[in-house]
């Protein structure tokens, strides 16, 4: 292995033990965007062609909808649903839709099911707080993933309520953090996503009146460190961490501007000016450099140098293309190349070093979901529940195109040889079936909990 290779090599070790869980290895996929937190899965012999009614393992119904991925860790699939409607804002002419608003109660719902046959093992169904802030009709109040470490599974809601669960279902601690600190309300609703770092979970609170981030202990939920990041800046996306010179970083896209903080302290390390006014996609990292997307109306994406001080605009910002960066889903880096879907059904391969586009293809479909990277491919989940699978590459090669015929925002999950899907309507596992599998469905002795009556 030539210096190239072993610095690429750590460098992988580095962010995969950074990212990962404790316990956790690429077999699982623990958190938004899989174990490393970057859309990449280390496994092969995945699927590459299916459709509504071949290669599908299973297939169970969800009580409700949700934007949040499935997350995996063993023989086990968590996911979060809602029930119900609340109250739904209209607020763009590309998400056109039904303005809906329900006076009924909203329930939240965490389900776990059994990866090889799919069956319910157990579900809790949370009352939604009241009042319910607005949200946009493109998503709901369960668009945040779930997050495990493999002792609990972490669900947080867009009321701000955050439930930490054993892995068998039992209730280990639970926080209100919309009537503990401050009513979580934000433009077009909450978006972000618990992250695990060490002994914390970290969770990027920005709502109107205040926007903060908050470490708890993953064990307790007990404050370990709050940071008030000020007024005006305000973020849909989920942090990220890096390995950067020598220590950590926690990284935020946001309006104004990109924030790098310490996952220790809270305490803000460097930032980089650009405006963005809905900033979604969560960044992504490679060999200490950083990479993000600013695309609200198709704004900019751009390179910058980790391990940063101060205001690194003018001195880390490698290089910067102005326009066609994805508006929702984030990038993917694989195999040393660039990926981004965007909401017009544009695929681009953009060379990392410079931003150069090698190609761009017009694939077909809206992308929400975020491009994952497995066994040599690219897979595409478009809006319509189509996955284009491209042949990862300096050129474009279109391997498969596989239809689901339903409405898919969530981003896909790849565990144990399947690819895991979740529609608006269903929960997908895609691959062989195993001998003797039959339809999925409860198991003997399922627990089922409801907490609390709806708080009216």
């Amino acid at each position: 292995m030539n210096r190239v290779g072993f610095k690429a090599f750590l460098s992988a070790l580095a962010l995969l033990l950074l990212f990962s869980p404790r316990g956790a290895f690429p077999q699982n996929w623990p958190q938004w965007r899989g174990p490393e937190a970057n859309g990449v899965s280390r496994e092969t012999g995945l699927p590459v062609r299916w459709s509504a009614s071949e290669n599908i393992a299973w297939k169970v119904k969800l009580p409700g909808r949700g934007m949040s991925t499935p997350i995996i860790w063993g023989n086990r699939i968590f996911v979060t649903s809602q029930i119900g409607y609340g109250i739904v804002e209209e607020r763009s002419a590309r998400h056109e839709g039904p303005v809906r608003s329900d006076d009924g109660p909203v329930i939240f719902v965490l389900q776990c099911f059994g990866r090889e046959q799919g069956e319910l093992l157990w579900e809790h169904r949370i009352p939604a707080e009241k009042p319910l802030p607005p949200v946009h009709t493109f998503h709901n109040l369960s668009t945040p993933s779930p997050v495990t470490d493999g002792e609990c599974v972490y669900a947080w809601f867009g009321t701000g309520q955050l439930i930490a669960f054993t892995l068998d279902g039992r209730l280990a601690w639970k926080r209100s953090l919309g009537r503990e600190y401050s009513p979580f309300r934000l433009l077009w609703g909450h978006g972000s996503s618990p992250v695990v770092y060490k002994d914390s979970l970290i969770l990027l609170c920005d709502h109107d009146p205040a926007a903060y981030l908050l470490a708890l202990d993953r064990r307790t939920g007990k404050e370990v460190w709050k940071a008030d990041r000020g007024k005006g800046l305000r973020s849909y996306s989920t942090p990220f961490l890096v390995a950067a010179g020598g220590r950590h970083e926690l990284i935020v896209n946001s309006n104004p501007r990109i924030d790098a903080y310490d996952p220790e302290t809270g305490k803000l390390l460097w930032h980089a000016d650009g405006d963005c006014k809905v900033p979604i996609p969560m960044p992504v990292s490679a060999d200490g450099i950083l990479y993000a997307s600013r695309g609200y109306n198709s704004g900019p994406y751009m390179g910058i140098r980790s391990g940063g001080s101060g205001d690194v605009s003018q001195t880390h910002v490698l290089w910067r293309v102005p326009t066609g960066a994805p508006y929702v889903s984030s990038l993917l880096y694989y195999q040393e190349l660039l990926y981004m879907a965007t909401e017009v059904g544009i695929v681009r391969c953009v060379d990392p070093k410079t931003g150069e586009t090698l190609w761009t293809q017009r694939i077909g479909g809206n992308f929400s979901a975020s491009p994952v990277g497995a066994d040599g491919k690219v897979y595409l989940l478009n809006e319509d529940g189509e996955t284009v699978v491209v042949e990862a590459g300096r050129n474009c090669v279109v391997l498969a195109r596989n239809a689901l015929n339903e409405l898919c925002r969530a981003s896909p999950a790849v565990a144990q040889g399947r690819i895991f899907i979740r529609s608006d309507e269903n929960l997908y596992a895609i691959g062989a079936r195993l001998a003797g599998t039959r339809a999925a469905r409860s198991a003997p002795g399922i627990f089922r909990h409801r907490d609390a009556e709806p708080q009216r």
